[in-house]
């Protein structure tokens, strides 16, 4: 009988296996000739050009100071890192041999043309989502850019999980494909939002936590995640933001990077923000529509708080006189006093009346970094300031992780945390700061 027993398990073991084996083996498709650029339509090749912007495809598929799309640029995961792909037209070291079959497979499928399960870092459950001609559209922009000769780089990731079968295994717990389909109870322009932050736009890549194998947690869409260190905020009804985010600002956020009620991008959304200043402005703004509408859809009551915070702010934000009384009481002896360094090295801009060489910053108390469950932000932009890409033009702040000590940091952030936000203080500072520090190499 136990014996029995024990051929009945392990024939539902074999069969289990082997129809698993059968499920998630594909085969090579067959390579084709590269095609001459300008057999491509023009206008599809536009087209792909935007949905690409939209989708931030040459942020992880360029390294720093490499030719766009050639690879290289590293994605850290629980897991170990895996490097972006060469998704140039070279056909043999980037997707110039793919044909149209084969992108659209790894784009909904996650398979390359070899056949190899692709990771997860490249967010195919999100792009699965996207319509075969839009997918069709970005093959076309990409086979029209310049060819780069460059090996992609293989995954650092550690035994078992470098067998390619084990993201064979993720997909089956959670990949779903099928498009996004319409809500009619909603407008053309939100449904068009959706249809993009939730497929190529991949919002929720960030901005969503993320379960013990790495999967986005569906059941909590939008609640904050994290991004290269860099805490994502929720932009849901827990958005720590002080004033609500109406269709108008996260228009003007996605578009330009900067927004009064909100401030300046910085860490990875620096690079969306370029991407997106792409993208035509109908796709920008039903993006906005569709993510403000997460934290609410009264937009003219979500208007009139963020004025009145706005409002809130500027009274609350001391003047430069009162900043350097208060700079000299306490310990300011010790070098570790907030507010001396506040003072110091902040009030020039960040005060009452403060200007920057091109315009008045974001009042400190509307700051999302600062209103942020997560110190995390707010350390990165002090130790490292705010920059704008290469030879383009946007907003600065220069970094103090060579004019401040560790202490003086960590002052600093508490000081503003309870000077400019009436949320908790943050516990673990100095060890955040460290995560930090190893992050940026400062």
């Amino acid at each position: 009988m136990l014996v029995r027993i024990f051929s009945i398990i392990f024939i539902v073991v074999v069969v289990a296996f082997g129809g698993f084996y059968a499920w998630a083996w594909h085969s090579e498709i067959p390579p084709v000739r590269p095609v001459d650029a300008s057999t491509y339509d023009p206008a599809i090749v536009a087209k792909g050009a935007a949905l690409a912007a939209v989708g931030s495809c040459v942020v992880c598929h360029t390294q720093a100071g490499g030719p766009a799309y050639a690879g290289g640029y590293p994605v850290e995961t629980p897991f170990g890192t895996i490097y972006g792909s060469n998704i140039t037209p070279d056909p043999d070291t980037g997707i110039g041999a793919w044909s149209q079959t084969a992108f659209r497979r790894a784009m909904h499928d996650g398979v390359d043309r070899n056949g190899r399960h692709l990771y997860p870092a490249f967010p195919y459950d999100h792009f699965t989502h996207a319509a075969d001609t839009d997918i069709d559209a970005i093959y076309s922009y990409l086979m029209t850019r310049d060819p780069v000769q460059q090996a992609s780089r293989e995954p650092a990731i550690p035994f078992p999980l470098n067998i390619r079968f084990a993201a064979a295994g993720w997909k089956l717990l959670y990949l779903r494909h099928g498009e996004i389909r319409p809500d009619p109870a909603q407008s053309a322009e939100w449904n068009r939002g959706a249809y993009l932050a939730e497929g190529l736009g991949h919002c929720g890549a960030c901005h969503t936590p993320r379960n013990a194998l790495g999967a986005e947690k569906k059941n909590e869409a939008y609640n904050g995640g994290v991004g290269e260190d860099w805490h994502a905020p929720a932009l849901n009804g827990n958005s720590p933001a002080a004033a609500p985010w109406t269709k108008e600002a996260t228009f003007q956020y996605l578009r330009t990077g900067w927004e009064a009620h909100h401030g300046a991008a910085s860490g990875p959304m620096t690079p969306v923000i370029d991407g997106l200043a792409k993208a035509p402005e109908s796709d920008v703004r039903a993006l906005a529509t569709y993510i403000a509408s997460l934290s609410g859809t009264d937009d003219a009551a979500k208007a009139k708080r963020a004025d009145e915070a706005l409002k809130a702010a500027r009274e609350k934000t001391p003047a430069v006189a009162s900043l350097v009384v208060r700079a000299a009481t306490g310990s300011a002896a010790t070098g570790n006093n907030g507010a001396a360094i506040f003072a110091g090295a902040c009030a020039t801009c960040h005060r009452s009346g403060g200007q920057t060489p091109s315009a008045r910053p974001v009042d400190l108390s509307l700051s999302d970094a600062i209103n942020s469950p997560d110190p995390g932000n707010l350390l990165h932009i002090i130790l490292t300031g705010i920059h704008p890409q290469a030879r383009e033009r946007g907003w600065i702040m220069p970094g103090f992780s060579g004019a401040l000590t560790d202490s003086q940091i960590v002052a600093l952030t508490g000081y503003v945390r309870t000077q400019f936000s009436d949320k908790p203080q943050w516990t673990g500072i100095e060890d955040r700061l460290l995560q930090a520090k190893r992050k940026t190499g400062s």
